[in-house]
């Protein structure tokens, strides 16, 4: 996972690309694989969660997203968690520069 967090006058803008293959339903059914995918994302800054989503089979392999929150000071720590479909998590961590 690589993260890259920046503040920006009152607000950090935080991009992250999350290594996972993404198997959607379609794709497992041809390759004769079970599906897998992202289905949930939360980041949190200094222990206060600052983004959470849940996702779909949808998304690219290899999912980018860039979102901004307000807050967050230059040192501070960004830590974003994503759990797929099989239950398996992967935590990442960046200090906003």
């Amino acid at each position: 996972m690589r993260i890259k967090a920046k503040l920006k006058g009152d607000k950090t803008e935080v991009k992250v690309m999350m290594k996972h293959p993404m198997l959607s339903y379609r794709e497992a059914k041809k390759k004769g694989k079970e599906a897998n995918f992202i289905v949930y994302v939360t980041a949190k800054n200094e222990g206060a969660t600052v983004f959470e989503v849940s996702t779909s089979q949808f998304l690219s392999k290899n999912p980018y997203m860039k979102f901004y929150f307000k807050g967050g000071k230059k040192g501070e720590e960004v830590e974003i968690t994503w759990v797929d479909l099989k239950g398996k998590t992967k935590t990442g961590k960046a200090k906003i520069k």
